[in-house]
């Protein structure tokens, strides 16, 4: 089994979802008492949010390499961070590493592909919504058209993310807002919703709308799960 990096704390309460998901997946393949190998590098969020919000990335990316680094040191054979919208520094972090990284836009677009999915909507916050970090890459590595939500509907999946869900508050007020948000894209035309936020799952599940919805952070943690057991290099 290989070991793996995962960098966390944006934010703590979806890395805990991932720890959960990846130990989980272990288990299932392996049975018996195992577990996942897994060196965690929990950052503190709070200035990573302030840099984000100033527009100041380059501080944030030296921030993750430092704590990518340490990953490294510490003996992971990979790494992958819990988070979508941190990925606009993934080039950054590459560089910095000699151990690969598992990018979430990719394993995300290799599930949808796989599905046949061709047009999807994207939820997240409004830096991975409107910038082409994120959407850029699945249309360019894997064909995909991704549909976002009007300006307004943008602002109020951004503001549920950072004042709610990061700070572990689940309303049913949201649930409803996000649910209508997502039937919009699919009235747009999305075949699909990625909830490109780490900690929507914790709001909203499959069972709440007959638009498919592909958990980015589910979806991560498999892949992460297969890396790990997988033979060889």
């Amino acid at each position: 089994m290989k070991t793996i990096g995962l960098l966390g704390g944006m934010s703590w309460e979806s890395t805990t979802d991932y720890y959960r998901a990846i130990n989980k997946g272990v288990k299932q393949a392996l049975g018996g008492l195992h577990s996942a190998e897994i060196v965690l590098y929990s950052v503190d969020f709070a200035p990573i949010e302030a840099c984000q919000n100033r527009g100041d990335w380059d501080t944030t990316a030296e921030i993750l390499v430092d704590a990518a680094r340490r990953i490294q040191r510490a003996g992971a054979d990979f790494l992958l961070m819990g988070t979508n919208t941190m990925h606009k520094v993934a080039p950054a972090i590459e560089l910095a590493i000699s151990i690969p990284l598992l990018h979430i836009a990719d394993a995300t677009g290799e599930a949808l592909v796989k599905d046949g999915v061709k047009t999807v909507g994207l939820l997240g916050t409004a830096f991975t919504m409107e910038q082409k970090f994120y959407r850029g890459r699945l249309a360019d590595r894997f064909g995909l058209e991704v549909l976002v939500p009007g300006k307004e509907a943008r602002q109020d999946v951004h503001n549920i993310i950072y004042d709610e869900l990061c700070r572990g508050k689940i309303l049913g007020s949201s649930r409803q807002r996000y649910i209508e948000i997502v039937d919009q894209l699919a009235r747009a035309g999305a075949e699909a919703v990625i909830l490109g936020c780490t900690e929507i799952g914790m709001l909203i599940k499959p069972e709440d709308t007959p638009v498919r919805l592909y958990d980015t952070t589910a979806i991560h943690a498999a892949r992460a799960v297969e890396w790990a057991l997988a033979d060889g290099e």
